[in-house]
């Protein structure tokens, strides 16, 4: 099959928006930005000083004065239009995703329905703001809360979904009265760039309600620490999720702080076997691994193991590795060389500890593109509790399957395998344990024959312990983290 036309070859420096305007940014420096597949430079991204946040978030303060005043029905026109608008340029959004994160256009094109689900969930404020009032709580006084905006909201978000996780935050700021500057990832800037340009051209939003900053970690640290800044959102690994969390929250910002994961998949004797064997190979394989909602421990119940191994490790070998932009490819690259060093080292960390690799996916070459950043599935079996591969986010195609002998021990192992509580997954046909798996097991998002747990944009984005810092979750959760409510207490004499 042809490969898709790419939007553009060269994206140049990515420039950031500020008070309605694509500037130049200020920068300390430079860093390349990747064409995964191809190992290409196509961008380069600006690492903002701490004077170019600063213009940014002014810009989102002053503009913060009159779109707080704004009435509710009209800040979702500017929803409907932002909407209307991703949606004509959905293709070449996406193209643009597969070209500069390495997912497969399916994928990209998946991001972006996910994303625009949010625009719809958002699109419901007027309802979801509504406060309560009680009248007479009280001789002659009657009591009253309501909802109220905050001020400028720093957004800090990750590689792997370059819009959709931004759209997690965004639509419900901006409708809920408050302003926004956004800061990408460095190594994909290109698609939040290009989401700009189509809000700049055809939503109109007033100049300072969005702004974009691109940077590293010093730009991140100007913003989430800038004295104008009411609260900060942050998706990426745990280990930056904690130190946004705690710089963020020392200078007095709120803070929702969503980290990785390591999500146990328990496969019963009773499950359906080819539909779960599908299932898992996708929430493994599907954007090489590289989301916190993918499969990583699969605990296999009772003698159907062998054959599940079997027929898993036969459908990995099937998976087509490549260029995401060809629509016959199921994987594509790892992100970045980084990425792809990692879980190298991944992989030989879980043979020094002693389990047993069955499929190696190391030795994967791409003859179109010789310089791209791939691996093939690997799959990993002998892994033990305390190994470093059963703990620790690899964020890459590597399964590791593990036998249990029965239920309670596939919960414990859901439990204690790793620190993270992102999401967890049992495939089975019986309501009984269905039931006591989603009660017992410690996990944010819990999946009943489903492999990626990833909750619609109408219900919040849960995780815990090591995968979630703060008290107020993602997505429809983000209502009251973007609001505060005020008691108003009246006495008419």
């Amino acid at each position: 099959m042809a490969i898709l036309e790419e939007v553009r070859k060269d994206y140049g420096v990515i420039p950031n928006y500020v008070d309605g305007n694509f500037v130049e940014a200020p920068a300390d420096g430079y860093l390349d930005s990747y064409n995964p597949a191809k190992g290409e430079i196509i961008a380069k991204t600006p690492l903002t000083t701490k004077e170019g946040v600063d213009q940014a978030v002014q810009a989102a303060a002053r503009a913060f004065e009159e779109w707080s005043q704004l009435p509710v029905t009209e800040r979702i026109q500017y929803l409907v239009k932002l909407k209307l608008a991703v949606e004509r340029h959905k293709e070449e959004i996406a193209r643009i995703i597969s070209q500069n994160m390495g997912k497969t256009i399916r994928e990209a094109r998946g991001e972006i329905r996910r994303a625009l689900e949010n625009v719809d969930a958002a699109l419901g404020m007027p309802t979801i703001t509504l406060g309560k009032k009680m009248i007479r709580v009280t001789s002659n006084i009657d009591e009253e809360y309501i909802r109220e905006p905050l001020g400028v909201f720093a957004i800090v978000t990750p590689m792997n979904f370059p819009v959709m996780i931004p759209f997690w935050f965004l639509p419900y700021a901006i409708a809920t009265g408050n302003t926004v500057v956004l800061k990408p990832s460095e190594l994909d800037p290109a698609p939040m760039y290009w989401v700009m340009k189509v809000i700049h051209e055809e939503v109109g939003l007033p100049p300072g309600v969005v702004n974009l900053v691109n940077g590293a970690k010093d730009t991140v640290h100007s913003l989430i620490t800038h004295k104008d800044v009411a609260g900060v959102t942050f998706v990426g690994s745990t280990p930056v999720a904690k130190i946004i969390y705690e710089t963020a929250s020392k200078a007095g910002k709120r803070v929702l702080a969503q980290g990785g994961a390591k999500n146990p998949e328990v496969v019963m004797p009773d499950a359906n076997f080819e539909r779960t064997v599908s299932n898992l190979l996708g929430s493994v394989y599907n954007m090489a691994g590289q989301r916190c909602l993918a499969a990583a421990n699969i605990i296999v119940v009772g003698d159907i193991y062998d054959r599940f191994l079997n027929a898993f490790v036969e459908g990995a070998k099937k998976i087509k590795v490549g260029y995401g932009l060809d629509e016959s490819v199921d994987m594509g690259p790892m992100a970045s060389k980084k990425g792809k060093e990692r879980v190298l080292h991944y992989i030989e960390k879980g043979l020094e500890e002693g389990a047993k690799l069955i499929l190696d996916g190391r030795g994967f070459k791409s003859e179109e593109y010789p310089n791209g950043f791939f691996l093939g599935p690997s799959v990993f079996t002998e892994a033990r509790e305390g190994m470093i591969i059963t703990r620790e986010e690899i964020f890459g195609p590597v399964a590791i399957i593990i036998r249990a002998e029965d239920f309670d021990e596939a919960v414990d192992l859901s439990n204690n395998l790793a620190p993270y509580g992102n999401a967890a997954s049992i495939f089975t046909e019986s309501g009984k344990y269905a039931r006591e798996y989603a009660l017992r097991v410690n996990a944010g998002n819990v999946g009943i024959n489903i492999g990626v747990a990833a909750p619609l944009g109408y219900f919040p984005f849960g995780g815990r312990k090591l995968s979630f810092f703060g008290t107020l979750h993602g997505q429809m959760d983000a209502i009251d983290f973007f609001t505060d409510k005020k008691v108003v207490i009246t006495r008419w004499w």
